[in-house]
């Protein structure tokens, strides 16, 4: 009997983990045009519609169906399996998870509690323990409560994709673009927050940094990544060299991700963030 790890497509793995889960892809349409993300769409091609495409896309959650039947499976080859999914709050997937895993006295589902590259580096967390040697309820233990350690911490380029997905006023989104407003998020307690804003990309930088220390800094001991979205990393790049003191012992390795499409459709190109373990 093995344990498996299985996680849906919002969540940002490291190439090095990235064979080591079970990825299930939620839902990106186009207008009448439906795409498995990052299974039948990229994520670099998802951005590259994402800026020439005149239709906003839309997402939707993993069905229960499709997740029991990758528990059928499960159960056929005697294994077992801990799904970590994106938080709740955002999603229904975590609920779809639940759903079909009540047939399965071989699955657990574990709420993240976050999204992205948030979810990623808990799901690594996993992956760890697991080639550690715990066993299926020690590892639920413990990642449940490492969850609430992850932090994730963005700068967002443009609030225009919140307009379009209305989440804010046109208005807002308008003023914000006048006065180069970046807008810093997190999660807390499985939900997006603002935590503040920032006019500049600069200044954006610096408010991203003083988000990660007013955590207590990070635990590099962990899983750690950097991401980004949009057709190319000149923002991050930007933001590496805004911040060198912070990351310069991981300069040559540091992990860097391009954040997937269904995170994209809501956040815009141009976005930088963080996820870590607060020490």
């Amino acid at each position: 009997m093995s344990i498996r790890i299985i996680t849906d497509s919002t969540a940002d793995l490291t190439p090095a983990y990235q064979p080591k889960a079970t990825v299930i892809p939620l839902t990106i349409r186009f207008g009448e045009e439906e795409f498995a993300d990052g299974v039948e769409m990229s994520k670099e091609e998802f951005y590259q519609r994402l800026v020439t495409s005149p239709e906003v896309p839309t997402t939707s959650q993993i069905p229960p169906q499709t997740f029991a039947d990758v528990f059928q499976q499960v159960a056929e080859d005697g294994d077992e399996a801990i799904v970590i999914t994106v938080s709740q709050k955002l999603s229904g997937t975590y609920q779809s998870a639940c759903i079909a895993a009540e047939d399965y006295d071989c699955i657990t589902v574990v709420d993240s509690k976050n999204v992205a590259i948030g979810s990623g580096v808990l799901v690594e967390y996993a992956i760890d323990l697991l080639e550690q040697g715990d066993d299926r309820a020690t590892i639920v233990e413990k990642v449940t409560e490492a969850r609430e350690k992850v932090h994730l911490v963005a700068v967002l380029d443009t609030l225009e994709y919140l307009k379009k997905g209305g989440r804010i006023s046109k208005t807002v989104a308008f003023a914000g673009g006048l006065l180069s407003i970046k807008p810093v998020i997190g999660l807390e307690n499985g939900e997006i927050k603002m935590l503040g804003k920032a006019r500049g990309t600069k200044m954006g930088n610096t408010a991203l940094n003083q988000q990660i220390n007013a955590t207590g800094g990070i635990d590099f001991s962990r899983p750690f990544t950097l991401g980004y979205t949009g057709t190319n990393d000149d923002l991050l790049k930007k933001y590496l060299d805004d911040s060198k003191p912070m990351w310069k012992p991981f300069w040559k390795k540091l992990p860097v991700m391009l954040i997937s499409g269904v995170i994209g459709t809501h956040a815009g190109p141009g976005a930088v963030a963080v996820a870590f373990f607060a020490k």
